[in-house]
C-alpha cells in the first residue's frame, strides 16, 4: 500500500511522468519556468491573484523530485508568500541559468590560451630572429619561408625534434644521461636510441658529476655532448666539472682546445608539488661563471631554436628546460632546421611606461598580471588604482641568462624609466640582483622608480606550499603597481 505522502499530488502533470523523465524535466535549465507554470492547479495558466504560498505548492511535489528544485532564498518559505512573488523568482533564477558559464580556466589568460604562443603557420614561419638552416653545411641561410611547413608540437617534442635534427646532420654527437635510452623521465629523448642506435643514445649511472665529466671529456675529443642531468636540482654534485673545468677549459689550455661542443640539458623550475628536490631554478648560481652560456626557452619554437643554436654554439652552454611547460605549452613549430639567438631577448609586448623582464614560466604569471592591470577582477578593482589601469608595459623575455642582453634591457628601461625583473629563483643573490645592479649603475638618471624584483622566498620550496613560495600573477600585479605608483 503507497502511503498517502507519496502520491502524486498534481494530477494531469507529473502523474503521466516516470521518475526518469521527471528528473531530467528538473535538472534541465528550463525548470523554474516548468515550475512556475506547475503551480497553477492541473496545468492551467499562472494567476497571480491566487494567494497560494509556497509551502503549499512545495507540498503538492513529490518528496522524491524536492531535491531537483532551484535554490530559493529562506523569505519565499513563509506562509504568506504570494504566488506572484516565487514566480517572480523562478523566472529570473532561469534567466540567469540561460548566462553563459565561465570558461573552465576562468577569463584570465593562462599557458593553454597565451597570447605569447604561435598558434598559426604563418605566425610561427615568422617568428623574429628565426635563421633557416640549409641541408648541406656550408650553404648560405635562407631567409624564405614559402615551402615550408610546421607541426603541432608540445615543448618536450620540440627538444626531442631538435635533438633529431643535431643528431642527424652531426655524426659526432652522442646524447646520453640517466633513462634517456628508453625516452627520459619527460620522454624528450623518446625515439632517439631507435633512430641513431644505442652507440650514440645510451644511459648513464647515477653520478651527475659522473656526467659532466664524462662530458667534457667527449666534447674535448672534437664530440657533440648532449648531456641531461633528469633535474636541474641535482646539478650541484656537477657545480665543480662545470664551473672550474668547462667555463675555463679553453682559458686554462691558452686557445689550444675548449669544450664548445658540450651541451647540458636540465629540466627546471617548479611543477606544483615538486618539493624541495624537483622544483628549484638553479640558474642565478651560474651568473659568474664567466665561459658558460645559460639558456631558458618560454615555448615549443623557441625549445627547438635555442637548443640547436646552443648545441652548435662554440661554447658549452647550460640549456634549463621549464618542466612545467613540457606539455602546457603547444605551438605551430617549423620542422626545417633552425636556429633561434643567443643572448638576445625578445621584445614580446612594446610599451611606454614599465620594463617587465622575465624569462621561461614566469612570463605567463607576467601576461596574466598586465591583464588584471587593466581589467582587474573585482576583487582587485579597490587595489589597482583607476589611473594605472591604462598604464604601457613592456614585456621581454631575456632567453639567455647569461651573458644577459644588457643592450636591449638598458634600451627598454631608457624608455620606461621602470622596471621589475621576475624569476622562479631566489630574490637574495639571484639573477634580478645582477640585472638591477648593473641597470641602476647604467640608467640611474633615468630610472623613475627603484628597480624592483619579484622571485621565490629565501626559504627551501616546500612539498604542501610551494603555490605560496613562487612568484604568481597576483605578486607580479603588486610589484608593477607599486613600481608605477612610485
Amino acid at each position: 500500500m503507497v502511503h498517502e505522502r507519496h502520491k502524486d499530488p498534481i494530477p494531469g502533470v507529473l502523474e503521466s511522468r516516470t521518475k526518469k523523465d521527471f528528473r531530467r524535466r528538473y535538472e534541465a535549465d528550463q525548470a523554474p519556468d516548468a515550475l512556475a507554470a506547475q503551480w497553477a492547479p492541473n496545468g492551467s495558466s499562472v494567476n497571480h491573484d491566487v494567494d497560494e504560498s509556497f509551502p503549499a505548492f512545495l507540498a503538492r511535489i513529490p518528496i522524491s523530485a524536492r531535491p531537483y528544485l532551484p535554490s530559493l532564498p529562506l523569505s519565499l518559505y513563509s506562509p504568506n508568500t504570494p504566488q506572484s512573488r516565487l514566480s517572480a523568482h523562478l523566472r529570473h533564477s532561469s534567466t540567469a541559468a540561460a548566462a553563459e558559464p565561465p570558461p573552465a580556466g576562468g577569463h584570465l589568460p593562462g599557458v593553454a590560451t597565451s597570447k605569447l604562443l604561435r598558434t598559426t603557420r604563418d605566425a610561427a614561419l615568422r617568428t623574429p630572429g628565426i635563421r633557416w638552416r640549409d641541408e648541406g653545411a656550408g650553404m648560405p641561410v635562407r631567409d624564405l619561408v614559402a615551402g615550408r611547413e610546421t607541426r603541432k608540437m608540445n615543448v618536450y617534442q620540440a627538444v626531442r625534434d631538435a635533438m633529431s635534427i643535431a643528431m642527424l646532420k652531426d655524426d659526432n654527437a652522442v646524447v646520453f644521461g640517466e633513462d634517456v635510452a628508453f625516452g627520459g623521465v619527460f620522454r624528450c629523448t623518446m625515439g632517439l636510441a631507435e633512430e641513431f642506435g644505442r652507440e650514440r643514445v645510451f644511459n648513464t649511472p647515477l653520478s651527475e658529476q659522473g656526467i659532466a665529466g664524462f662530458a667534457i671529456g667527449l666534447a674535448s675529443m672534437g664530440h657533440t655532448a648532449i648531456a641531461e642531468i633528469q633535474f636541474a636540482d641535482y646539478i650541484f654534485p656537477a657545480f665543480d666539472q662545470l664551473v672550474n673545468e668547462a667555463a675555463k677549459f679553453r682559458y686554462r689550455s691558452g686557445g689550444e682546445y675548449n669544450v664548445g661542443g658540450l651541451t647540458i640539458r636540465a629540466p627546471t623550475m617548479s611543477v606544483g608539488h615538486g618539493g624541495l628536490y624537483h622544483s628549484q631554478s638553479p640558474e642565478g648560481f651560474f651568473m659568474g661563471a664567466a665561459g658558460l652560456k645559460v639558456v631558458i626557452p618560454r615555448s615549443p619554437i623557441q625549445a627547438k631554436g635555442l637548443l640547436l643554436a646552443s648545441i652548435r654554439d662554440p661554447n658549452p652552454v647550460i640549456f634549463m628546460e621549464p618542466k612545467i611547460l613540457y606539455r602546457s605549452a603547444v605551438e605551430q613549430v617549423p620542422v626545417d632546421d633552425f636556429e633561434l639567438p643567443l643572448a638576445s631577448a625578445e621584445t614580446l609586448q612594446p610599451g611606454s611606461d614599465l620594463t617587465l623582464l622575465s624569462w621561461g614560466t614566469p612570463l605567463y604569471h607576467c601576461e596574466t598580471a598586465l591583464s588584471m592591470l587593466a581589467h582587474p577582477p573585482a576583487a582587485l578593482a579597490p587595489h589597482v588604482p583607476a589611473p594605472l589601469r591604462s598604464a604601457s608595459v613592456e614585456l621581454i623575455d631575456l632567453r639567455t641568462v647569461l651573458p644577459w642582453d644588457v643592450h636591449a634591457v638598458l634600451q627598454s628601461v631608457g624608455r620606461t624609466g621602470r622596471l621589475v625583473v621576475v624569476h622562479e629563483a631566489g630574490v637574495s643573490a639571484g639573477p634580478g640582483a645582477e640585472i638591477a645592479a648593473e641597470v641602476q649603475r647604467r640608467a640611474f638618471l633615468r630610472l623613475k622608480a627603484p628597480v624592483r624584483r619579484v622571485g621565490s622566498w629565501d626559504v627551501p620550496v616546500a612539498l604542501q606550499f610551494e603555490k605560496f613560495i613562487v612568484p604568481d600573477a597576483l605578486r607580479v600585479l603588486d610589484a608593477v603597481v607599486e613600481t608605477l605608483a612610485f
